[in-house]
């Protein structure tokens, strides 16, 4: 049914998304589909790497180790943007097309007052309010 999921990962909070891992590997495994693993960059360090260079390096380190502990194809991808808060959803959306991906697993924050008041909005809910194909969100 499902040939690539995309899951869009920030490696500096691995620790945060276990859930939305183990899914994607469990889904890839039943499916027996690859992953490809993203993230959204800009130029400047940030708490994952000091370049997107070397996120780049650390993120394909990443999908290989994942490949080999679950028996899994994956790949990785470091996307780069000049302002990540205004252009994530737009990056991830063209993500999609690009790698021809037809399922998302990500991650998401549990909806609360901020997102009622129009303060605080879900990558997630933009994902699947603009994508013409399947996205879980796992909080």
């Amino acid at each position: 049914m499902y040939q690539k999921i995309l899951v869009p990962v920030d490696l500096a909070h691995l620790d945060k998304i276990p859930k939305t891992l183990n899914t994607a590997i469990d889904m890839a495994k039943h499916y027996q589909a690859s992953l490809c693993y993203v993230t959204v960059t800009n130029s400047t360090p940030g708490a994952a790497a000091h370049n997107p260079k070397e996120l780049a390096d650390k993120l394909t380190k990443f999908a290989e180790e994942q490949g080999k502990s679950h028996g899994i194809q994956t790949e990785s991808r470091v996307l780069e943007s000049v302002d990540t808060a205004v252009e994530l959803d737009k990056i991830l959306l063209g993500a999609i097309k690009d790698t021809k991906a037809d399922l998302v697993i990500m991650a998401s924050h549990a909806p609360g007052l901020g997102d009622t008041l129009h303060l605080l909005r879900s990558n997630g809910a933009e994902i699947v309010k603009h994508s013409d194909i399947s996205v879980f969100v796992v909080r």
